[in-house]
């Protein structure tokens, strides 16, 4: 790989998988691959020691990566993962930046907070490189550790507010942030989640609602984030299996006892099944033995300043989404096109368009699902994205 002019794209995540920060940002660099640069991934965990080149990337420029072990591991206590995290992200990763035999020509930061950004604005201000931060999240104290009042929480409102608007260039995730960093006079560029949609190999099956009923799916962790409401989606389907419907809903993630707990500690019902975690590279197939994915979610400033990477990656699955509109995807989600629309995330609406997608013929399922696919196509594939993030980057030369 070539040293001079490469990006490096830089923070505490996993990659290139791991969490959901690692699609995102596969997803960045792919682009700027497709778009001519050469950049190397210096992530948050430990391996691989050495510099190694990322398969699968349409050049003409490459992706390489590299663990830094910035995240506390997996075994470390409360007490060395707060020193970690609260005082010294960041300073592994400018060491590193430091003893590169040539310094890159932009650096791309995702995550880290305060506490990283802080050390990293510092370094590329003293050598003169362009400071690029991808924003995805309007960070709630009710989803990270310590609560609102915790010093986690601090410290991601201190970037969000004091650091981000500061970098030289901003990619967002959705329109709310686009609007709120507006004001910063930055050049800002929106970008939603990308993948390889080109790349992804679908199956030739085809629905059968008359045979097999409809088969619903969901693959996440609402423990984690706290946005899905899959407690309101098991009681939805609850309600339509004593309507006389056949419903399968295919949970992949939380365990029979999470989503017991999601679902007030009652007995799941039958059709219910919890199938456990999926590596990232089975989740497409999965997803398309479903006829939907369902994702509800609570309408409020976290979900509208994020975009959730589950909707895309459905669609790149060739399957339609039922789903209340926040974030911006109603920019991407018409009804009986690439899925159903919940007009809010009550019980009774999830309840309703499970109903209507359970009388839906066999036409009108594969037509939803041809749909579906061209709107990931031309919406959340990276290649897409190729030209507007190169000529964003060529802001700075």
């Amino acid at each position: 790989m070539r040293r001079s002019g490469w990006v490096a794209c830089v923070g505490p995540f996993l990659f290139p998988w791991g969490e959901a920060g690692s699609r995102r940002v596969h997803g960045l660099v792919a682009s700027l691959a497709a778009a001519g640069y050469d950049v190397v991934v210096a992530g948050g965990g430990a391996e691989p020691r050495d510099v190694t080149p990322l398969p699968g990337v349409d050049g003409p420029g490459s992706v390489a990566y590299v663990g830094l072990a910035e995240k506390p591991p997996p075994g470390a206590g409360p007490l060395a993962s707060s020193i970690q995290t609260l005082v010294r992200w960041g300073q592994r990763t400018v060491r590193w930046l430091d003893a590169q035999p040539t310094r890159p020509s932009h650096v791309l930061v995702h995550g880290g907070q305060a506490q990283y950004m802080y050390h990293l604005q510092r370094w590329c201000r003293r050598h003169d490189v362009p400071l690029i931060v991808d924003v995805v999240d309007w960070f709630n104290g009710r989803y990270v550790r310590g609560g609102y009042l915790g010093p986690l929480h601090a410290s991601m409102k201190l970037a969000l507010h004091h650091y981000y608007p500061r970098c030289d260039g901003l990619i967002v995730i959705s329109s709310y942030l686009e609007e709120h960093y507006r004001r910063s006079g930055r050049p800002l560029l929106r970008v939603p989640p990308t993948l390889d949609v080109k790349g992804l190999t679908l199956d030739a099956r085809q629905t059968a609602a008359g045979s097999s009923g409809l088969t619903l799916a969901y693959a996440g962790n609402p423990h984690g984030n706290k946005k899905d409401l899959l407690g309101t989606v098991i009681e939805a389907v609850s309600r339509v299996q004593r309507d006389g419907a056949r419903v399968e809903l295919r949970i992949y993630g939380p365990t029979p006892d999470e989503a017991r707990g999601l679902f007030g500690g009652r007995a799941l019902p039958d059709g219910v099944r919890c199938l456990g975690r999926l590596p990232q590279a089975e989740v497409a197939d999965a997803l398309q033995e479903a006829d939907f994915t369902v994702l509800i979610r609570r309408p409020e400033r976290a979900t509208d300043a994020g975009f959730s990477t589950k909707f895309c990656e459905s669609l790149a699955s060739g399957t339609p989404v039922i789903a209340n509109l926040t974030s911006d995807m109603g920019r991407y989600l018409r009804p009986h096109r690439e899925g159903l629309i919940c007009r809010d995330h009550s019980v009774a609406e999830v309840t309703g368009a499970i109903r209507t997608a359970a009388r839906l013929s066999d036409a009108h399922r594969n037509l939803m699902r041809q749909a579906a696919r061209s709107q990931a196509l031309e919406s959340f594939d990276y290649r897409a994205y190729a030209e507007p993030i190169g000529t964003f980057f060529r802001n700075w030369g």
